[in-house]
Protein backbone atom coordinates (compact mmCIF):
# COMPACT_ATOMS: atom_id res chain seq x y z
CA UNK A 1 0.00 0.00 0.00
CA UNK A 2 1.28 3.23 -0.94
CA UNK A 3 1.78 4.96 2.59
CA UNK A 4 0.44 8.67 3.40
CA UNK A 5 -2.09 8.97 0.11
CA UNK A 6 -3.78 12.23 0.30
CA UNK A 7 -7.33 12.70 -1.20
CA UNK A 8 -9.08 15.94 -1.47
CA UNK A 9 -12.80 15.64 -2.07
CA UNK A 10 -14.74 18.54 -3.84
CA UNK A 11 -17.65 20.17 -2.09
CA UNK A 12 -20.28 21.88 -4.03
CA UNK A 13 -23.63 23.60 -2.45
CA UNK A 14 -25.80 20.47 -2.70
CA UNK A 15 -22.73 18.01 -2.33
CA UNK A 16 -24.12 14.91 -0.18
CA UNK A 17 -22.18 12.16 -0.66
CA UNK A 18 -18.87 14.05 0.46
CA UNK A 19 -18.79 12.54 4.13
CA UNK A 20 -19.54 9.25 2.80
CA UNK A 21 -16.70 9.31 0.68
CA UNK A 22 -14.61 10.68 3.44
CA UNK A 23 -15.42 8.05 5.77
CA UNK A 24 -14.63 5.58 3.14
CA UNK A 25 -10.79 6.53 2.28
CA UNK A 26 -10.19 7.21 5.49
CA UNK A 27 -11.21 3.77 6.71
CA UNK A 28 -8.73 2.55 3.92
CA UNK A 29 -5.99 4.67 5.71
CA UNK A 30 -5.93 7.67 3.65
CA UNK A 31 -5.22 11.26 4.78
CA UNK A 32 -8.43 13.21 3.69
CA UNK A 33 -9.38 16.74 3.27
CA UNK A 34 -12.88 18.42 2.20
CA UNK A 35 -11.88 21.01 -0.83
CA UNK A 36 -14.44 23.37 -0.88
CA UNK A 37 -15.67 25.06 -4.49
CA UNK A 38 -14.35 28.42 -4.23
CA UNK A 39 -10.83 26.86 -3.48
CA UNK A 40 -8.35 28.04 -6.68
CA UNK A 41 -5.45 25.40 -5.82
CA UNK A 42 -5.33 21.48 -5.11
CA UNK A 43 -1.91 20.97 -3.29
CA UNK A 44 0.61 19.09 -5.37
CA UNK A 45 1.23 16.67 -3.11
CA UNK A 46 -2.44 15.11 -3.22
CA UNK A 47 -2.83 11.90 -4.74
CA UNK A 48 -6.06 11.62 -5.70
CA UNK A 49 -9.28 14.24 -6.45
CA UNK A 50 -13.04 13.07 -6.10
CA UNK A 51 -15.52 14.63 -6.85
CA UNK A 52 -18.49 13.57 -4.80
CA UNK A 53 -21.97 12.77 -5.37
CA UNK A 54 -25.27 14.60 -4.38
CA UNK A 55 -27.05 17.99 -6.01
CA UNK A 56 -24.64 20.41 -6.87
CA UNK A 57 -26.64 23.63 -6.98
CA UNK A 58 -29.42 21.89 -6.89
CA UNK A 59 -28.79 20.66 -10.79
CA UNK A 60 -30.47 23.47 -11.86
CA UNK A 61 -30.24 24.15 -15.73
CA UNK A 62 -28.45 20.64 -15.97
CA UNK A 63 -26.59 18.41 -13.80
CA UNK A 64 -23.42 19.68 -13.35
CA UNK A 65 -23.36 23.01 -15.25
CA UNK A 66 -23.57 24.96 -12.77
CA UNK A 67 -20.63 23.20 -10.82
CA UNK A 68 -18.09 23.43 -13.89
CA UNK A 69 -17.99 26.89 -13.17
CA UNK A 70 -16.58 26.52 -9.71
CA UNK A 71 -13.20 28.23 -9.23
CA UNK A 72 -12.50 24.46 -7.70
CA UNK A 73 -12.77 22.97 -11.53
CA UNK A 74 -10.25 25.04 -13.05
CA UNK A 75 -7.62 23.79 -10.76
CA UNK A 76 -8.70 20.53 -11.11
CA UNK A 77 -8.73 20.59 -14.88
CA UNK A 78 -5.36 22.08 -14.52
CA UNK A 79 -4.71 19.02 -11.79
CA UNK A 80 -5.67 16.80 -14.36
CA UNK A 81 -3.44 17.99 -17.01
CA UNK A 82 -0.64 17.26 -15.34
CA UNK A 83 -1.51 13.69 -14.64
CA UNK A 84 -3.24 13.60 -11.34
CA UNK A 85 -5.75 11.48 -10.03
CA UNK A 86 -9.37 12.19 -10.70
CA UNK A 87 -12.51 10.10 -9.53
CA UNK A 88 -15.96 11.89 -10.35
CA UNK A 89 -19.20 9.59 -8.62
CA UNK A 90 -22.47 10.32 -9.23
CA UNK A 91 -23.15 14.16 -9.72
CA UNK A 92 -19.22 14.24 -9.70
CA UNK A 93 -19.32 11.84 -12.94
CA UNK A 94 -21.71 14.26 -14.30
CA UNK A 95 -19.79 17.37 -13.77
CA UNK A 96 -16.28 15.73 -15.06
CA UNK A 97 -18.49 15.21 -18.48
CA UNK A 98 -19.69 18.96 -18.20
CA UNK A 99 -16.12 20.36 -17.57
CA UNK A 100 -14.73 17.92 -20.70
CA UNK A 101 -12.17 15.94 -18.43
CA UNK A 102 -14.42 13.11 -19.88
CA UNK A 103 -16.67 12.55 -23.01
CA UNK A 104 -20.58 11.78 -23.40
CA UNK A 105 -22.97 12.92 -21.20
CA UNK A 106 -25.37 12.08 -18.52
CA UNK A 107 -29.42 11.97 -19.48
CA UNK A 108 -32.28 11.88 -17.86
CA UNK A 109 -33.04 8.01 -16.96
CA UNK A 110 -34.50 6.36 -19.37
CA UNK A 111 -37.69 5.89 -17.24
CA UNK A 112 -37.87 9.38 -15.66
CA UNK A 113 -37.59 8.26 -12.34
CA UNK A 114 -35.32 8.39 -9.97
CA UNK A 115 -33.08 5.05 -9.18
CA UNK A 116 -31.80 4.21 -5.42
CA UNK A 117 -30.59 0.48 -5.11
CA UNK A 118 -28.11 -1.92 -5.13
CA UNK A 119 -27.07 -2.98 -8.94
CA UNK A 120 -24.82 -5.35 -10.27
CA UNK A 121 -21.74 -3.97 -12.31
CA UNK A 122 -19.45 -6.19 -14.80
CA UNK A 123 -15.99 -5.17 -14.93
CA UNK A 124 -15.23 -4.87 -18.56
CA UNK A 125 -11.36 -3.11 -17.60
CA UNK A 126 -9.29 -3.15 -14.93
CA UNK A 127 -6.10 -1.86 -16.97
CA UNK A 128 -5.96 1.15 -14.60
CA UNK A 129 -5.07 2.45 -11.56
CA UNK A 130 -9.09 2.59 -9.98
CA UNK A 131 -10.08 -1.31 -11.31
CA UNK A 132 -6.06 -2.78 -10.64
CA UNK A 133 -7.94 -5.07 -7.78
CA UNK A 134 -10.75 -6.34 -9.70
CA UNK A 135 -10.74 -9.09 -12.11
CA UNK A 136 -11.85 -8.53 -15.72
CA UNK A 137 -15.57 -9.82 -16.20
CA UNK A 138 -15.94 -9.67 -12.29
CA UNK A 139 -19.40 -8.95 -10.78
CA UNK A 140 -19.94 -6.23 -8.05
CA UNK A 141 -22.76 -5.37 -5.61
CA UNK A 142 -22.63 -1.53 -5.61
CA UNK A 143 -25.63 0.97 -4.88
CA UNK A 144 -26.96 3.46 -7.47
CA UNK A 145 -28.86 6.63 -6.82
CA UNK A 146 -29.41 9.05 -9.45
CA UNK A 147 -32.09 10.64 -12.06
CA UNK A 148 -29.74 11.50 -14.73
CA UNK A 149 -27.70 8.45 -14.94
CA UNK A 150 -28.11 8.02 -18.65
CA UNK A 151 -24.58 7.75 -20.43
CA UNK A 152 -24.79 9.24 -23.82
CA UNK A 153 -22.04 9.44 -26.51
CA UNK A 154 -22.55 9.16 -30.21
CA UNK A 155 -21.17 6.77 -32.64
CA UNK A 156 -18.11 7.79 -33.09
CA UNK A 157 -17.46 8.44 -29.94
CA UNK A 158 -18.67 5.17 -28.48
CA UNK A 159 -16.11 3.51 -30.91
CA UNK A 160 -13.06 5.78 -29.58
CA UNK A 161 -14.19 4.88 -26.05
CA UNK A 162 -13.87 0.64 -26.81
CA UNK A 163 -10.77 1.52 -29.13
CA UNK A 164 -9.04 2.98 -26.07
CA UNK A 165 -9.94 0.88 -23.38
CA UNK A 166 -12.02 3.32 -21.63
CA UNK A 167 -15.10 1.17 -21.03
CA UNK A 168 -14.56 0.61 -17.80
CA UNK A 169 -18.11 -0.85 -16.34
CA UNK A 170 -21.96 -1.65 -17.55
CA UNK A 171 -24.48 -2.33 -15.47
CA UNK A 172 -25.67 -6.47 -15.22
CA UNK A 173 -27.95 -8.63 -13.30
CA UNK A 174 -25.80 -11.11 -10.57
CA UNK A 175 -24.95 -13.82 -13.56
CA UNK A 176 -23.11 -10.88 -15.67
CA UNK A 177 -25.80 -10.71 -18.16
CA UNK A 178 -27.03 -6.74 -19.39
CA UNK A 179 -29.35 -5.29 -16.89
CA UNK A 180 -29.88 -1.65 -18.05
CA UNK A 181 -31.50 0.28 -15.49
CA UNK A 182 -31.21 4.06 -16.51
CA UNK A 183 -30.85 3.60 -20.26
CA UNK A 184 -27.00 4.16 -20.54
CA UNK A 185 -26.05 3.44 -24.12
CA UNK A 186 -24.50 -0.13 -24.28
CA UNK A 187 -25.71 -0.60 -20.84
CA UNK A 188 -21.95 1.53 -19.84
CA UNK A 189 -21.92 2.68 -15.97
CA UNK A 190 -18.41 4.14 -15.84
CA UNK A 191 -15.58 5.20 -18.24
CA UNK A 192 -11.76 7.11 -17.95
CA UNK A 193 -10.28 9.44 -20.28
CA UNK A 194 -7.54 8.19 -22.65
CA UNK A 195 -4.47 9.08 -20.33
CA UNK A 196 -6.43 7.07 -17.64
CA UNK A 197 -5.93 9.11 -14.88
CA UNK A 198 -9.36 10.69 -14.95
CA UNK A 199 -12.67 8.23 -13.78
CA UNK A 200 -16.10 8.49 -13.67
CA UNK A 201 -19.00 6.31 -12.60
CA UNK A 202 -22.84 6.53 -11.79
CA UNK A 203 -22.82 4.34 -9.26
CA UNK A 204 -21.38 4.66 -5.79
CA UNK A 205 -18.58 2.79 -4.62
CA UNK A 206 -18.35 4.81 -1.42
CA UNK A 207 -21.35 3.14 -0.05
CA UNK A 208 -20.54 -0.17 -0.51
CA UNK A 209 -17.11 -0.48 2.53
CA UNK A 210 -18.78 -2.87 4.44
CA UNK A 211 -20.67 -6.26 4.12
CA UNK A 212 -23.15 -5.45 7.10
CA UNK A 213 -24.53 -2.48 4.69
CA UNK A 214 -24.93 -4.97 1.74
CA UNK A 215 -21.75 -5.31 -0.11
CA UNK A 216 -18.09 -4.49 0.80
CA UNK A 217 -17.45 -4.66 -3.08
CA UNK A 218 -16.47 -1.03 -2.97
CA UNK A 219 -13.44 -1.49 -1.20
CA UNK A 220 -11.65 -3.35 -3.97
CA UNK A 221 -12.49 -0.35 -6.47
CA UNK A 222 -11.15 2.34 -4.30
CA UNK A 223 -8.30 0.69 -3.09
CA UNK A 224 -6.62 0.61 -6.61
CA UNK A 225 -5.92 4.06 -5.62
CA UNK A 226 -3.64 2.89 -2.82
CA UNK A 227 -1.06 1.32 -5.18
CA UNK A 228 -1.34 3.73 -8.26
Amino acid sequence: MKANVKVGIVQFPGTNCEYDTQHAFAALGCETQILWHKEDQISTDTNLVVVAGGFSYGDYLRSGAIAKMSPIMKALKTYANNGGKVLGICNGFQVLTETGLLPGALKRNEGLHFISRHHNLKVISNNNSFLQHCNVAQVLNIPIAHHDGNFYIDPDGLKELYANDQVLLKYTDSEGNIDNPNGSIDSIAGICNKEKNVFGLMPHPERAMESLLGSDDGRRMLEGFLNA
